[in-house]
């Protein structure tokens, strides 16, 4: 069975740095690429940041660019967002994902397993 669950959410103020991070089992992991999406109250699901199977390649959502960083650790089965700057709008529930496709890394229907969410909270 596979299993992906994020830790690491929270409140912080705006200006502020937050990592998030992803421990996934059941499924061989260094062969898997790894994403996040976010959900704030309202709006659709939106991508914020995925990485290649082997880490060669990232990818960032446009309104995260130059403040998310994403890696990962093979030998510990988990990867991280590091979140610097944090503004308001970055408020929502953050999602890890796991792709065992390993294309449409921009998109929710390239990812096939998800965990259940953490709450991020940025205040002004």
């Amino acid at each position: 069975q596979v299993r992906v669950r994020e830790s690491g959410g929270g409140l912080v103020q705006a200006g502020e740095s937050l990592r998030l991070s992803c421990a996934v089992s059941g499924i061989t992991f260094h062969r898997v690429a790894m994403g996040w999406f976010r959900q704030a109250p309202g709006k659709e699901r939106e991508f914020v940041a995925s990485i290649t199977w082997n880490g060669e390649m990232r990818y960032y959502g446009d309104s995260v660019q130059g403040r998310f960083t994403i890696s990962r650790d093979d030998d510990k089965n988990t990867h991280a967002l590091q979140m610097n700057n944090l503004k308001p709008e970055d408020t929502a529930v953050y999602y890890c994902a796991a792709s065992t496709l390993n294309y449409n890394l921009k998109w929710s229907e390239g990812f096939d397993y998800w965990g259940q969410g953490t709450q991020v909270i940025v205040s002004s």
